[in-house]
């Protein structure tokens, strides 16, 4: 990852960072890494290809029915006939049991879903459209040529691709890439993320916290969320407001990590020692976003990696990881830049927003399709994380909104939850 001195430079005169120019710095910063492996398609899921992936075999393979029913030619039947009569060869055609003979003109045969179409077929009557008596098959009706029949290769030829290099393999590509004959995929090496809590005040959750201690919800919180996006977490553990203690612990993730999420002390205050020691160690570029929740966050880079140091507020530290980490992360693990899709829903609350920063409301949908957004808008509200199913996001400058309004609605699973 390479990032320039002035990436996140502010003109004279302007205090903070818009989110769409934020996110656009990162993606044109990122470069991703270059460790790959060949792993089997069936075991790919959530991995990130490395090369474009080409059908080795045409789908279907060959002609076939697409339902149970009578095949025959519809060339031999009589144009000017409302219905036929059709003599039924000896035998059948099931899928897997091709057969071996040819349908001659003017007779039918009986053919099952997915069976290879016989030479002397190329066309289809569904069973429940039919009669069979006395070794004949009766069509009350017209039928056009072709019908209920799949041509050879009509969904993917052998040599088309199935999908490109950058794709985040779902359990939908594996069953395209395994029906077309693909049995292994490169990708690329799964991303190692470190997270790391830092504050004199966090203890673990277990141990005795008095009134002026916070439990570390922030750890847990985003290893499950580096988990859920399919790359391996790494513990980083917990230190003290110490450039010393930090300064070590960004040491110690040099070997184990390709980048760092830390929580707490990316600001620029007495005790923001994680910004401190990037500054003075490392190399950090410090952007106020305007963004709520969430204002300040670090991005630096120590012995070669990138740290993203989030907001120590839960919520802030959520919805930063969510908005910034996230699309930054996969690129760096070999992915498109991901841009999460947004849902233009009626609003169910009213609020006055002012000018100056984006806003991300925890919302959901409510009973009448309306969303629904958290009582308190406070970032210190953690309840409303477990109450939300996604986030509003409500644009730059100045917004009334009243009932009925429409509102960008992302749900978590755009986010990859």
């Amino acid at each position: 990852m390479n990032l320039r001195n002035d990436c996140f430079a502010l003109p004279p005169g302007v205090d903070w960072v818009p989110v769409d120019d934020a996110l656009s710095c990162l993606r044109d910063a990122i470069t991703p890494i270059e460790d790959e492996e060949i792993i089997p398609l069936s075991e790919a899921g959530g991995r990130i290809a490395t090369r474009d992936v080409l059908a080795l075999r045409s789908h279907p393979p060959g002609a076939n029915s697409a339902v149970d029913g009578y095949g025959f030619a519809h060339e031999a039947l009589d144009p000017r006939a409302n219905s036929f009569t059709l003599p039924l060869v000896e035998g059948r055609a099931a899928a897997g049991v091709p057969f071996r003979g040819t349908v001659p003109p003017g007779s039918a045969i009986r053919i099952l879903t997915g069976a290879l179409v016989p030479p002397g077929v190329d066309t289809v009557v569904l069973e429940e459209d039919v009669t069979v008596a006395d070794g004949h098959v009766h069509i009350p009706g017209r039928v056009k040529p072709g019908s209920n029949t799949r041509a050879a290769g009509e969904d993917k030829k052998a040599g088309e691709g199935i999908f490109p290099a950058g794709t985040i393999i779902r359990s939908t590509e594996i069953g395209a890439g395994v029906a077309t004959g693909i049995a292994q995929v490169r990708v690329r090496r799964r991303l190692r993320v470190g997270v790391l809590s830092t504050g004199d005040e966090v203890v673990p959750a277990g141990r005795h916290a008095k009134p002026h201690m916070t439990f570390d919800a922030n750890r847990p919180m985003l290893m499950d969320l580096v988990r859920a996006w399919n790359m391996e977490p790494v513990d980083l553990g917990h230190v003290r407001d110490d450039g010393a203690l930090v300064a070590e612990a960004l040491d110690c993730a040099i070997d184990t990590t390709d980048a760092v999420l830390t929580s707490g002390g990316a600001s620029q205050g007495d005790e923001d020692h994680v910004s401190k020691t990037l500054r003075e160690r490392g190399s950090l570029n410090t952007w106020r976003i305007a963004v709520k929740p969430g204002r300040p966050l670090a991005l630096g880079m120590w012995s070669g990696f990138p740290v993203f140091g989030l907001p120590g507020n839960p919520v802030a530290a959520f919805v930063c990881a969510l908005i910034f980490a996230r699309p930054a992360l996969f690129r760096l693990g070999g992915a498109d830049w991901l841009t999460p899709q947004g849902y233009m829903l009626p609003a169910g609350f009213s609020k006055n927003k002012k000018p100056g920063r984006r806003e991300f409301l925890r919302a959901r949908i409510g009973p009448d399709g309306h969303v629904e957004v958290f009582p308190s808008e406070g970032s210190g509200r953690v309840s409303g994380l477990s109450w939300a199913q996604g986030l509003v996001e409500l644009e730059d400058g100045a917004r009334e909104v009243r009932p009925g309004d429409r509102v960008r609605y992302i749900p978590f699973s755009e986010f990859g939850l």
